[in-house]
């Protein structure tokens, strides 16, 4: 595989570590306690994503149906945009921009359809070698 979404994981989580850093020090400091878990809940799915990322742009691309596997992967950095990204605007912006939440459900599928294509890259053969 091209270190494209190699890349991409990697910057996805260091990322996730400055924003977690920035929600933690200084965000509390500015937004209410509700907007926060809103914040909070984008950086621990980008994390999880990230890995999700690092995992199959290396180990899965060997072991299993590249072609599968970069779709995941394209499914996982789409669905960090729509989720994560909509749900840093909601705590940002407040409630009165709370239409942009209709975003958020399309980044969701966006990460269940990478999980999907991850199971669907599943070749037994290559994993017994």
């Amino acid at each position: 595989m091209n270190h494209f979404f190699l890349k991409i994981a990697i910057f996805v989580s260091a990322l996730s570590v400055a924003l977690g850093a920035f929600a933690a020090h200084a965000l509390k400091k500015i937004i209410s306690a509700t907007s926060l878990i809103t914040f909070e809940t984008g950086v621990r799915y980008q994390f999880y994503h990230a890995f999700a990322i690092l995992m199959a742009s290396t180990f899965l691309y060997k072991y299993c149906h590249q072609r599968f596997v970069v779709i995941a992967c394209r499914f996982f950095s789409f669905g960090l945009i729509f989720f994560c990204g909509s749900l840093y605007l909601l705590a940002m912006l407040g409630p009165n921009y709370s239409f942009i939440g209709a975003i958020t459900p399309i980044g969701g599928l966006c990460f269940i359809i990478g999980w999907i294509m991850l199971f669907a890259s599943v070749n037994p053969k290559k994993l017994r070698q």
